[in-house]
């Protein structure tokens, strides 16, 4: 298996997995997202809390150029983490949640 089918697998398994967690407040569910002809994995809420549309994702990943791409985490368990600890290098974790030229900051790949 290469890194890149190495990775869509880890990938989708923690997708699945934060897609396994079920809100504790509102009629709301998880629900997967998931493009393999173009790397694309999402995790979205949608339902009701209360008398409020609940409706937009809860993490986004891509796999671009060899890299997982975070283009969004709102989670409080930081997703990044848990690719790293699942054995994603951190050289090939990419924030695109932080611009360009911050990323240098972190202690992920820049691009």
């Amino acid at each position: 298996m290469d890194r890149t089918d190495r990775y869509r697998l880890i990938v989708r398994r923690t997708i699945e997995e934060y897609a396994s967690y079920k809100p504790s407040n509102g009629q709301i569910d998880p629900e997967i997202v998931i493009d393999p002809e173009r790397d694309h994995y999402e995790v979205m809420h949608i339902g009701w809390d209360g008398p409020r549309r609940v409706h937009g994702s809860i993490v986004h990943l891509d796999i671009r150029d060899g890299k997982v791409w975070v283009q969004y985490d709102g989670t409080s368990r930081p997703i990044a983490e848990a690719l790293v600890e699942a054995g994603i290098p951190r050289e090939d974790i990419v924030l695109g949640f932080h611009p360009a030229e911050i990323r240098h900051h972190t202690d992920y790949a820049v691009g």
